[in-house]
């Protein structure tokens, strides 16, 4: 461990102003851009990651301590799978509401998780700290990503899940990649810096801070790019898709490598055609050069895609069209890179989902439960089909949580009632509080309960955890499976004592 630092930041500090999307100013004059980063990397030897739970902060911290930095961390509430995943990397943990501040003035840089308001109680104390602060995408490109071949896998759907194929097929090929996956993966940590060759990291739209409000990626010193996926989300800090696309085009116009891109979102087209990007370096998917999927069982997928100029047959054992559209990005990626088909194919038999992807977490009675990650009705839409291949003989209760801003509100009232009028069962739960979104009203509950009834699906709305639990007694037996679709703990279901 490096021992403490006896430097201040103090002497490289300037004056600096960020610029909100909106247009507002704000000046912090120990806030420090990715550039005040670098101009002061030899000087930060202890950092202090603040709200270290959430899943890009507790892989940034991670990678800082295996690259030698002294870290710390602390957050108000500690939640499994994250909580229990710091506290296996050994990296000492605060419980904010017990924190004496003056203890942050023994580390050299605060990480600012982007959940931290602005003028909230937490902004003001770090603020009048005195330590100069950062946001993760910011200090993640300044001391790590810009050493590295940086492959970002960006877009609305299946981030992490590619992020976390791409590593395990160049694991597969007997290459050591350095990663970055915004969530837990079971047995293995969350990040690991590799050999150098490849870095391959899931590049989010979400803005870095409360003082940042840029998208993450664009600190990520990206060399290429995967973009899975471009619709509209995130409502709580974009007004419309062509804010979103804003943030893109201008890594995009600087993009020194390759960019692959699924053909089948326009919004995705749209962003690239205005982009001049080089036409030599990019490789499109989703239609004609495939994935065309031949067969599809619960054993896995046989799937055909355009490789070194010819048709191939693949095999894997994933399910589901978006998981093989997430998997054809990689194997794209890899013939762009020279890899055989022979090697590319014995990668790809055996590939492992991150938690909270389709993650089989036990039973409640006789009932298969299943945790998936999906918020976004298009996600939703494709997981559901994915499980309903994958288990053709159950009878499927679905448990959403409307948690995110966008998930709360009525953006996506239509496409949500049409995604779940596939399944058997709908419990929802209501949210604990109304959408930020400034242009949309809260996500109406009983309008999608009267609208799947014309789809014979059964919903309920839960307003708590006993009700929660009551909705699903009827959906106990051995013929059941339910799959939980959140982004956050189900009105505490992940936390409560039941299921521990």
């Amino acid at each position: 461990m490096i021992a403490v630092s006896q430097f201040t930041l103090r002497p490289c500090l300037s004056y600096n102003k960020t610029i909100f999307f909106n247009g507002e100013n704000m000046d912090l004059t120990n806030y420090l851009s990715y550039q005040k980063i670098v101009d002061c990397s030899a000087r930060i030897k202890r950092v202090f990651f603040y709200r270290v739970c959430g899943t890009g902060m507790g892989a940034c911290a991670t990678l800082l301590r295996e690259q030698g930095y002294e870290v710390e961390g602390g957050d108000n509430r500690f939640a499994p799978p994250m909580s229990d995943y710091l506290k296996a990397t050994g990296i000492v943990l605060h419980d904010l509401a017990q924190f004496d501040p003056s203890l942050l003035k023994q580390f050299d840089l605060i990480v600012v998780g982007n959940v931290v308001p602005k003028d909230s109680t937490d902004s003001k104390l770090i603020e009048e700290s005195g330590v100069p602060f950062a946001s993760f995408p910011a200090t993640l490109g300044a001391l790590v990503l810009n050493k590295q071949n940086v492959v970002g896998i960006a877009g609305t759907h299946g981030k992490t899940t590619t992020t976390y194929l791409a590593a395990q097929i160049f694991e597969g090929l007997g290459i050591k990649p350095g990663y970055f996956v915004g969530g837990v993966i079971p047995g293995k940590n969350s990040a690991q810096l590799g050999e150098g060759k490849y870095f391959f990291i899931e590049s989010d739209e979400y803005d870095s801070g409360y003082f940042e409000k840029i998208s993450k990626f664009r600190s990520y010193c990206l060399d290429h790019m995967i973009l899975t996926s471009l619709e509209f989300d995130h409502g709580d800090i974009f007004d419309d898709i062509s804010e979103i696309q804003s943030q893109f085009r201008p890594v995009i116009e600087k993009l020194p490598g390759k960019l692959i891109v699924d053909e089948t979102y326009s919004a995705a087209m749209e962003l690239v055609s205005k982009s001049h990007f080089d036409e030599k370096r990019i490789r499109r998917y989703g239609k004609e050069t495939g994935p065309e999927i031949i067969e599809m069982s619960t054993e896995g997928t046989v799937f055909r895609l355009l490789y070194a100029n010819q048709m191939r047959t693949f095999k894997t054992n994933l399910v589901g069209k978006h998981n093989i559209l997430n998997l054809s990005s990689c194997l794209i990626f890899c013939d762009e890179e020279g890899f055989s088909f022979e090697k590319i194919s014995e990668a790809i038999i055996d590939l492992q989902m991150v938690k909270r992807r389709q993650e089989v977490k036990g039973h409640l009675g006789s009932a298969l439960v299943i945790d998936d990650f999906a918020h976004h009705p298009r996600a939703v839409e494709l997981t559901l089909a994915g499980i309903k291949i994958k288990y053709p003989n159950q009878k499927i209760t679905v448990v959403f949580e409307p948690n995110s801003a966008t998930a709360r509100s009525d953006l996506f009232q239509n496409e949500f009632t049409a995604a779940f009028s596939t399944a058997d069962k709908l419990v929802i739960t209501k949210p604990v509080r109304d959408t930020s979104l400034k242009k949309a009203k809260n996500l109406d509950l009983d309008k999608m309960k009267n609208d799947l009834a014309a789809h014979s699906v059964t919903t309920l709305i839960a307003k708590d955890l006993n009700e929660l639990m009551d909705a699903l007694k009827d959906s106990q037996k051995k013929d059941d499976l339910i799959l939980i679709l959140s982004n956050g703990t189900c009105l505490g279901f992940w936390e409560s004592d039941f299921v521990k």
